[in-house]
């Protein structure tokens, strides 16, 4: 059932699961679009629960952030970490708006850099236009351990997070901050004057006490403490040899997203007050949040120490205090830095095949990947569908979907520090050689975010720093719209891995438990993309979200597809067919097949859909060239309602109120026909990438041609998004719309296509030496232009210049850009 023609409410007693974010609502009357899907969460499976749990509890869960820290907490944490009977508790809370929405104790740092005209300039979230040097997460386990670098200038920001569960009482255990501050050259020893600001909220709003030596430091003080149902009481700690003054301010509001205009208007006070570029050293009443100001120089280390399950009977806190500390601290970070040596070895093979600079960049890449890692809570705002009877409230044109969570990587922390969906199997290709069970929790994570008719928000934008760091238009979500099923890609390589033996009987157990519990969903998802997504003639699909009326865009976006300004057809209509999407669903049927042979009888039970048919059609070669294989071009082709003769003019445009403008408009000037659409690029390559063209056939040795070819996509830096010979190749979309995936070098769809250039050179076939030697030359060049730009900017990048090999767009693109990894070990996923 097509979601954005779906009105319906939901059935009472839908859901399953007792402990969904909405657990408190009536759902007897909510719109289909926004009632859960009913089947138990994959995040309640056991594999979950437990020692996984708690190891997961705290983490630098804040992408959006330079440095933050903060807990994966729920109603579920609070009611097992202290046995509470769960619907005494429900009954109990029914009325606290907290109960809704978990609310964590939220640490970060923020620093005081000079702009060139003087100015103070406080740093906090990440910015793209920041002139960092660079910064990153050198090194990051996923779970207990992370070492950052930040370059300002002539200034290194060092900072490092460690965990500890010795000794603690408290839910998810002690953790510890290093923040190094070093001069950049080595042989520098003039201490410049630096302004730290270490903070602590709590978002509850419950009170944090301020510590009694603030404002006179020894070597160790307690900078602030609190109780929290959670971790019970709990003490933050500063511990430094080097000579520190501090300061402080106090908020009631645990406002995080202002907080640094609020710290910022504190310094701007007190420096006319007294010439001192200090905090006030006041607070509110009832504070629920702290800001240190931790003022030093450079060549100095500051350790901050966070110990939870405080009982006044036992007097071990400063024994856990000198071991999350000074030296014993030393030790256990080099001892993290070892093991995260050692398991990167072993995942990745690495170090007798590159030279010490890429294995730099291979490690930033995983590091990032893993420290960009976000947990995220708050309601997705979605577009009320057509014809739908709901009424809105106010103002407001969307509904609200259910709150809930999520885990998930990012792409960018400071562009796009928020979830994607199709970005994320991209993601989960890399993290599950590193961890395979924060892959499954990952997964799980986005699948439990389905509605009841089997459909997935494309882009996660949860509470209020995700929302803060968004354009309005892109915060409502459109029902009818998809994504590519990337997780779906991820879910296959397990599935290969199993057969594989790379796993043992307990963890081929855990893949399978997860499996069984997610196939309901999966199969949801499928049909939703099986019968919302599909076109006119059997076996064909299209992207629904373009617009047909625009007069604005030269040619409509499909933004669905992952691929935005990729030209498709210039007119959409429902006679479209995108090569892209079949070759989409013909990856997620065979990945489904491969499941119901895995589970066996069981899974045949859940479904009524015969994949095997699915997946046959979808393969059948001669109808994919039927319906979009130009001889002409040698290419695979969208179809569509098409003409080449579109341009954006200046015209002079009246608007509502009589005023006029002179506007850059789309005019058509020639007659749209029903006909395959001559734009050769990434999407030209999806059978190829999806490996359906037979080794032996000759328009196998046809796509080898055009990836090999200079004039088309080919380049020194990897394979153009668009080809030199589209019409629209490099073309703006609209006045302020710069080409996006029309020329620029993108490594996800490179990672793809490299990955099936790897499989036609390996099997038996004709054009296997042709493709060994393109598939050398292809990778070759990914990885010296990757680590080229890393060398002379610090950072990887969403994609890179077609022309001069530069990085473009979002920094820190630590997203599918870290798929480099990947290519170094030559790890690609099995078809």
């Amino acid at each position: 059932m097509m979601t954005g023609e779906s009105h319906e409410s939901a059935p009472a007693g839908g859901i399953k699961s007792p402990i969904d974010g909405d657990l408190l609502d009536d759902v007897s009357q909510r719109p289909r679009v926004i009632t859960p899907f009913p089947s138990p969460k994959l995040t309640d499976l056991p594999i979950f629960q437990g020692d996984h749990k708690e190891s997961l509890y705290w983490g630098t869960y804040r992408p959006q952030v330079y440095f933050g820290v903060r807990a994966r907490y729920s109603l579920r944490n609070f009611l097992v970490a202290h046995q509470t009977d769960l619907f005494v508790r429900v009954a109990k809370l029914k009325d606290d708006e907290k109960c809704r929405t978990p609310q964590s104790l939220v640490a970060g740092l923020m620093w005081l850099g000079a702009k060139d005209d003087g100015k103070h300039l406080l740093r906090h979230f990440c910015e793209n236009s920041d002139d960092l040097k660079s910064f990153g997460w050198r090194e990051h386990n996923g779970i207990d351990f992370g070492r950052q670098e930040l370059l300002q200038q002539d200034m290194i920001l060092e900072t490092s997070f460690v965990k500890s569960k010795e000794g603690s009482l408290g839910y998810g255990g002690d953790w510890s901050v290093r923040i190094n501050v070093k001069n950049k050259r080595m042989n520098d020893d003039v201490k410049k004057r630096v302004h730290l600001f270490f903070y602590v909220a709590d978002e509850g709003g419950d009170v944090v006490s301020l510590g009694k030596d603030v404002l006179s430091l020894k070597d160790s003080s307690i900078l602030a403490s609190g109780s929290r149902a959670d971790v019970g009481n709990w003490q933050m700690h500063l511990k430094s040899q080097d000579h520190l003054e501090t300061h402080y301010c106090g908020f009631k509001k645990p406002d995080i997203v202002s907080l640094s205009n609020n710290v910022q208007q504190d310094l701007v006070v007190q420096e006319r007050k007294c010439g001192q570029l200090q905090l006030s050293d006041t607070s509110e009443d009832s504070s629920s949040i702290y800001v240190f100001q931790i003022s030093t120089t450079t060549q100095s280390t500051i350790d901050i120490a966070f110990v939870t399950g405080i009982r006044e009977e036992t007097s071990d806190v400063e024994k856990r205090i000198l071991s999350l500390t000074g030296l014993p601290l030393s030790s256990l970070l080099e001892e993290k830095h070892i093991a995260f040596d050692a398991k990167f070895k072993e995942c990745f093979h690495l170090s007798e095949k590159l030279d010490p600079e890429t294995l730099v960049v291979g490690k930033a890449a995983i590091g990032n990947m893993l420290g960009g890692i976000g947990y995220f809570y708050g309601q997705s705002k979605i577009q009320i569908p057509r014809n739908s009877q709901v009424q809105p409230k106010g103002e407001d044109d969307f509904l609200l979907y259910w709150p809930a969570e999520l885990y998930t990587a990012v792409p960018s922390r400071p562009v796009f520090p928020r979830g994607f969906l199709w970005d994320e199997g991209f993601h989960q290709l890399l993290i599950w050689r590193w961890d395979f069970r924060i892959t499954l929790e990952i997964v799980g994570n986005w699948l439990d975010l389905m509605n009841i008719d089997g459909w997935i928000p494309r882009e996660q934008i949860l509470g209020d720093e995700a929302l803060s760091k968004i354009p309005k238009e892109y915060v409502v979500q459109i029902p009818s719209n998809g994504n590519p099923p990337t997780l779906l890609l991820v879910i296959r390589d397990l599935i290969n891995g199993i057969r594989a033996e790379k796993f043992n009987k307990q963890e081929r157990d855990e893949i399978l438990s997860f499996l069984d519990r997610a196939f309901v969903r999966l199969d949801a998802w499928f049909q939703w993309f099986n019968t919302s997504q599909k076109g006119k003639e059997k076996g064909s699909y299209f992207w629904h979200g373009r617009d047909s009326l625009t007069n604005q865009q030269l040619n409509p976006q499909s933004l669905s597809s992952g691929l935005d300004d990729y030209p498709r057809a210039s007119h959409p209509t429902e006679d479209e067919r995108h090569v892209d999407l079949r070759c989409w669903m013909y990856l997620a049927a065979d990945c489904m097949n491969s499941i119901t042979d895995f589970l066996g009888e069981k899974g045949r039970l859940v479904t009524e859909v015969d994949y095997s048919s699915i997946v046959k059609l979808l393969s059948d070669f001669n109808q994919l060239n039927q319906m979009h294989y130009d001889h002409d071009h040698g290419a695979y082709l969208d179809f569509g309602n098409h003409t080449e003769d579109v341009r954006l003019i200046w015209k002079e445009v009246t608007r509502e109120d009589g005023s006029v403008s002179r506007e850059l408009v789309r005019e058509t000037f020639g007659k749209p026909e029903l006909r395959l659409v001559p734009h050769i690029g990434y999407v030209s390559f999806f059978p190829f990438m999806f490996r359906i063209i037979p080794p032996d056939s000759s328009i196998l040795e046809k796509q080898l041609d055009l990836i090999s070819n200079r004039s088309i996509v080919w380049s020194d830096y990897g394979l153009l998004s668009l080809g030199k010979t589209s019409s629209l190749y490099m073309k703006y979309n609209t006045e302020h719309e710069a080409p996006y995936w029309r020329g620029a070098i993108w490594m996800n769809m490179n990672y793809m296509i490299l990955s099936s250039l790897h499989h036609y050179s390996i099997v038996d076939g004709p054009f296997s030496d042709k493709a060994r030697s393109i598939y050398e030359e292809l990778k070759s060049n990914l990885i010296r232009n990757v680590v080229k730009n890393y060398n002379e900017t610090g950072y990887i990048w969403e994609h890179y210049d077609q022309t001069k090999g530069t990085g473009e767009g979002a920094r820190v693109f630590t997203g599918w850009s870290a798929l480099i990894l990947l290519i170094m070990s030559e790890e690609y996923p099995l078809f």
